[in-house]
């Protein structure tokens, strides 16, 4: 786990991200948004054997996505949907905590909340 500063461009923090994975195995696509559409970062990725998925930017003069490939960016929402619900716990909202452990430590315990709720739902 690591932490970066908020003004750090996120096509940056992909690789670190993908290092502190806790699975073993590299996934096979990521999907983003559009501040992903970068040629070395797909290059990069390329190389570990993970095709990144991003619409193309509008300023981008050759498209280097597949529309067939995008298909799968239509899903993207269950991700953004779970941050609005991290969202919803004021302590996540407005990091107070000093120390990354402690964070880290309340964001499982709104995971935990959050499944709970659901899991409640269903039944």
């Amino acid at each position: 786990m690591g932490i970066a500063s908020g003004e750090r461009n996120e096509q940056t923090l992909v690789l670190d991200t993908l290092k502190a994975r806790f699975v073993d195995e590299l996934p096979q696509r990521l999907i983003g948004d559009k501040a992903y559409d970068s040629d070395p970062l797909d290059a990069e990725l390329a190389k570990q054997g993970v095709d990144m998925i991003a619409p193309n930017l509008s300023t981008r003069i050759v498209q280097s996505q597949d529309r067939r490939k995008l298909t799968r960016y239509r899903r993207r929402w269950h991700v953004e949907r779970l941050f609005a619900w991290l969202m919803r716990s004021r302590r996540l909202t407005t990091r107070w905590d000093c120390k990354a452990e402690n964070f880290l430590g309340f964001v499982k315990l709104a995971c935990v909340v959050i499944l709970s709720r659901r899991l409640r739902d269903a039944f």
